[in-house]
């Protein structure tokens, strides 16, 4: 089986996700093929280059349905001979792409591949493709389903932590944010997004919230206490499952919660021929990929299990790992993490991570693979592993070795 490597990883900055946000007016086709062709010029890429673009996406309607991966192709400058494919593992869709790809290259299906995804959280609103597993009563009454908030909220009242705690890291990921971007960490992948006129509408990412405080944090009311203890009442639905808990503790909010943004993904996959024929340098190789099946009302717990996983497939141990990025869907995902590996939280999410900088939902597998990559090249460590928590219940993971 041959090696699949990475040659570059590339994203737009992450613009707020709502109608005021610098990327609103972009659709997600346009997003789409401004990365394409980032990837296409900074690699010389000429021709059939690649077998296929997969492109990741979560809500998959409207501007974003159909086959975008395809759309993209066409209203990009690569060559139309190139198709496209569209998958959906709702937040771990571009890590998703990126693993499918990486696969598909050790297998001999083909020598190269962008990978990627996008979403345009202002322009497609999350949950407006009427998913089942949240609007069909027979599924829904089967797997005890409540919201993903909800589901934070239960991971930290089953494991321990406090508001304090979730709070904490919020502040901590707003911190380490802002050093990266003054320390201009993330300027290796991030590429500028343009108008018509080749004007810049956006060259970094304008979430972050300089100032984030323990005090700033502490004075904002918990977003799913209503929901779950009134109506509709998840709170009972929950505890139906879990008769052990007494009740749910309500901790997570906007500053401790992944932020709603807008945001594209792509990385250049491809195997020793690949590079030799186009003239790159491999920067790492995907050493292992992994997916899994988890509980679907807690739902947000993948990254423990997955991560188990895919160290015993490739043989390896969490001391194995120099850097991890584990996506802060909420802050319970990434304390319970750091707790069942009794990992060290300075080798966790190093510049920040989806609370400061925001969670695009399809295309979030990708970005935090690139970062992961870059930071590794910054502080010349070797390995590094990429997870996600991912809706309904799962998980996905990459790890990543330098070359």
């Amino acid at each position: 089986m041959t090696d699949a490597y990475i040659y570059d990883a590339a994203r737009t900055p992450r613009g707020k996700g709502r109608k005021d946000g610098s990327l609103h007016e972009v659709t997600s086709v346009a997003l789409s093929a401004r990365l394409l062709n980032a990837i296409k010029e900074r690699n010389g890429l000429e021709g059939h280059a690649v077998e296929d673009v997969i492109w990741g996406n979560a809500t998959q309607v409207m501007e974003q349905g159909g086959c975008l991966a395809r759309s993209a192709v066409l209203l990009s400058d690569l060559d139309e001979r190139i198709p496209g494919l569209s998958i959906n593992r709702f937040c771990a869709s571009a890590m998703e792409a990126v693993n499918l790809a990486a696969n598909q290259i050790k297998g001999g299906a083909g020598n190269g591949y962008i990978a990627g995804g996008v979403e345009m959280m202002s322009r497609v609103a999350m949950g407006s493709d009427g998913a089942a597993i949240a609007v069909d009563p027979q599924l829904a009454m089967k797997t005890y389903f409540v919201p993903q908030g909800i589901s934070a909220d239960i991971i930290a009242t089953e494991y321990g932590f406090s508001r304090e705690d979730v709070d904490a890291l919020g502040v901590e990921s707003q911190r380490r944010a802002i050093e990266a971007i003054k320390d201009n960490r993330f300027a290796k992948s991030i590429v500028p997004v343009l108008d018509q006129n080749g004007l810049v509408i956006l060259d970094h990412d304008e979430f972050p919230r300089p100032g984030t405080t323990m005090e700033t944090l502490g004075a904002l009311k918990p977003s799913f206490k209503d929901m779950g203890e009134v109506m509709p009442g998840f709170d009972k639905i929950a505890m139906l499952k879990y008769p052990h808990l007494d009740h749910i503790n309500h901790v997570h909010h906007a500053g401790n919660s992944s932020g709603i943004v807008d945001g594209a993904s792509a990385i250049l996959i491809g195997n020793k021929e690949f590079g030799e024929a186009h003239g790159l340098k491999p920067r790492a190789r995907i050493r292992a990929t992994a997916k899994i099946g988890t509980d679907p009302t807690i739902m947000l717990t993948g990254p423990v299990p997955v991560t188990e996983k895919i160290l015993k497939d490739s043989g390896m141990s969490i001391s194995d790992i120099d850097l991890f990025e584990v996506n802060e869907a909420f802050a319970a995902v990434v304390l319970r993490f750091m707790q069942f590996f009794n990992v060290d939280a300075s080798k966790v999410n190093v510049n920040g991570g989806a609370i400061a900088l925001g969670h695009p939902l399809g295309a979030t597998g990708a970005i935090i693979i690139g970062t992961l990559l870059d930071e590794l090249e910054r502080r010349d460590l070797s390995t590094g592993l990429a997870t996600l928590c991912v809706a309904s219940g799962m998980g996905a993971a990459t790890i990543i070795e330098r070359v």
